[in-house]
């Protein structure tokens, strides 16, 4: 009917508003109520509220209505009204009634294959499977259980089949891939069966050295393109999974590039930027955007971008488990950088198509919250959402062999959520690392964060320490107006020494100075003394990474930090491409004495076993810091701590000065040393 607009929603279980918009009488007339084609009850409006051409009524049910059904509204004169039960979600016991706690996605056997989707609002659901792309689609009808999953079983071998879901929400037909696909057709247009007993691979953990205490860590941030996709070096699966563990390859001038350039570095754990599969890179040709993947899509599938053959399903998942062996095997442990704060434009993401209006934080007024200015946030506090949270990171670790999560925007995530993925993760591997950015962002949800403010209610996560980063790099520029946050930083922010402490200990300190967000370290340099030269630049650049690995916590490296990297002062290359991001071969080759100098510096800290030292009690024991000038002066009180060497101190000096120390030798002979400008210095006997 032109100009006329008719919506129906249910706003309580037994209530239905009714809004008329038309130029034509409208006398507030009685309803049918339609269910699933037959009209069940005639319906008088209880309460009814009239302005020029909008006529809003409220309908009282007898009887809740149940979710599973369709309803629609027949106004007499003016035809039907799907009726829209998408606030069901928010009512008093939906959660509980609702929740289901069994396993869901496709369940696949050689004689058959269970599909289960959790979609309580819809009316109907089929599953629709084919072979190949240019198939015609078999359906199959899906029952519906008491919790609002529905199932289907499937009695043939699908492996490898394509499927997607048929759903009727609010009588509107959508198809959808599944929530709980583990693997996918390019760009996640169809979801695929897989037999993952068929891809079992040996994940070698005995390869990996013992991991006492998180403390023990040495963690090296990259990209799975970036790290590879450099044209002067012989990888040649650029920019993929299989490009980040071809071994052998070098660079132009002889280095050694991608698996055994990270391999040769002596670091303890790749923390790799997303590799679960995102949605602003075309799959079919990556060349064609760039990103680094903070836009969820699948939380369950690899990237297919990083696959070596896009067009086959399975090639990302054997890829990945292949990359994954072989750093286990190289003793290096794999951590995933995981985003369950928000997804790439949540109106089209597979959640609210399945479940609308469920999956997703709202503000007291019922606008979407988007706490991080990044996405809307997922609603992590609810028990489906954090159903599927963590049985994505169970998947991650079970099926691919994942040795910790580095958490995205941890501050937006609930606090219990996350205490389940550490007893999960912890059950399978106690060495198991997991650490996020704890910002305090705020939050539309009165249930405990995990921001920092709340360290104490997650003792097993470290946290990005902001506090080293900001006084670390301003001291290291010579600002000394950062020089006593920074000896608190050193010192792990654990201790109440100077400032309150912010941690438990030093486990919970993730120290940095330069990571994907942000300018580079060098950059941030080259903007407050550009007058200095490139020398000095870079030999402040090598005091930086010295002073993360020097310092108690544990210590994150960025990839191309160790080099001295540069993005051209850029501080947000997210999408800006290969130019921007990919690691620098050739400056690697320019400056391989930055490189050794690292190696070097990574060796030192895992030989002396005090940079393990958590404890804040202990660490305050074993050490004392004093100032030469304005250069820290570490000295290490412990004997049995630095043993065999009997005395062992630590200078930090980023000024411009050259400083004489003495020491004194066999408590009499005194011995003067110059400590270099721009550098750190050790005194071991």
């Amino acid at each position: 009917m032109k100009d006329t607009y008719l919506t129906a929603k249910l706003v309580s279980p037994n209530m239905i508003r009714l809004a008329v918009f038309t130029g034509l009488p409208f006398n507030h007339p009685s309803v049918d109520l339609i269910m699933d084609g037959e009209i069940i009850k005639r319906l008088l409006p209880s309460r009814v509220s009239s302005l020029q051409s909008l006529t809003i009524a409220d309908y009282r049910t007898p009887t809740d209505l149940e979710l599973g059904h369709s309803y629609y509204l027949a106004i007499p004169g003016f035809g039907l009204a799907p009726l829209d039960v998408t606030e069901a979600t928010t009512f008093e016991g939906f959660d509980e009634k609702y929740r289901y706690d069994g396993e869901l996605g496709a369940i696949y056997s050689k004689g058959n294959t269970i599909f289960r989707v959790w979609a309580p609002l819809a009316s109907k659901v089929n599953v629709l499977c084919r072979k190949n792309e240019d198939d015609e689609y078999a359906v199959y009808p899906m029952k519906r259980l008491p919790s609002g999953v529905y199932e289907a079983k499937i009695g043939k071998n699908l492996d490898l089949y394509r499927y997607v879901y048929e759903i009727v929400n609010n009588e509107n037909l959508i198809r959808s891939s599944d929530p709980y696909a583990k693997a996918s057709t390019m760009n996640g247009e169809e979801s695929v069966v897989v037999d993952f007993s068929k891809l079992q691979v040996d994940f070698h953990r005995d390869s990996l050295p013992i991991l006492n205490c998180p403390t023990e860590s040495i963690i090296y941030e990259c990209h799975v393109r970036d790290m590879t996709i450099a044209p002067n070096t012989d990888i040649v699966h650029k920019g993929t999974f299989k490009g980040l563990c071809e071994k052998g390859r070098r660079t132009q001038k002889g280095n050694p590039a991608g698996f055994d350039y990270i391999r040769s570095l002596g670091i303890t754990h790749i923390q790799l930027l997303p590799i679960y599969d995102y949605k602003s890179v075309d799959e079919s040709d990556p060349s064609k955007n760039y990103n680094w993947g903070y836009d969820p899509q699948q939380y369950f599938v690899p990237e297919g971008s990083y696959a070596s053959e896009r067009e086959d399903p399975l090639s990302r998942i054997k890829d990945l488990k292949e990359m994954v062996v072989a750093y286990h095997e190289a003793g290096i442990r794999v951590v995933m950088d995981v985003v369950y704060n928000h997804v790439y434009e949540y109106q089209s993401s597979v959640f609210e198509k399945v479940v609308p209006n469920y999956y997703f934080r709202k503000r007291a007024n019922g606008m979407m919250a988007n706490t991080s200015g990044c996405g809307d946030d997922l609603a992590s506090e609810r028990p489906m959402v954090r159903k599927m949270i963590v049985d994505a990171c169970d998947h991650w670790i079970k099926e691919y062999g994942i040795d910790g999560f580095r958490f995205d925007l941890m501050g937006i995530i609930d606090i219990d959520t996350l205490l389940m993925i550490e007893a999960h993760a912890k059950a399978k591997d106690p060495s198991f690392l997991l650490y996020g950015e704890g910002w305090n962002m705020g939050g539309e949800v009165r249930v405990p964060l995990g921001h920092m403010g709340n360290f104490q209610h997650l003792p097993h996560f470290a946290f990005f320490n902001d506090h080293f980063r900001e006084d670390a790099k301003k001291y290291l520029i010579g600002d000394m107006g950062a020089y006593a946050g920074f000896k608190h930083a050193y010192v792990s922010s654990s201790l109440h020494f100077i400032f309150p402490a912010k941690f438990l200990d030093a486990t919970q300190t993730i120290n940095y100075i330069e990571c994907h967000d942000n300018a580079t370290f060098f950059d941030y340099v080259d903007r407050c003394h550009p007058d200095y030269s490139m020398e000095e630049k870079l030999r402040i650049c090598v005091l930086g990474y010295q002073t993360v690995l020097y310092s108690f916590g544990i210590p994150l490296i960025h990839m191309g930090q160790e080099i001295g990297q540069s993005k051209w002062g850029d501080e947000n290359t997210y999408n800006k491409g290969d130019r921007f991001n990919k690691f620098s071969y050739s400056c690697l080759d320019e400056r391989t004495w930055m490189y050794e100098e690292f190696k070097k510096t990574v060796a030192f800290r895992k030989s002396h076993r005090f940079f393990k030292v958590y404890d804040p009690r202990a660490i305050d024991n074993l050490i004392d810091i004093s100032d030469v000038g304005c250069a820290m002066k570490v000295t290490f009180l412990n004997e049995a701590s630095i043993a065999p060497a009997h005395s062992l101190t630590i200078y930090i000096n980023p000024t411009m000065v050259n400083y004489d120390i003495s020491d004194k030798v066999d408590g009499n002979v005194t011995k003067i040393r110059t400590l270099p400008s721009l550098s750190s210095f050790i005194v071991e006997e």
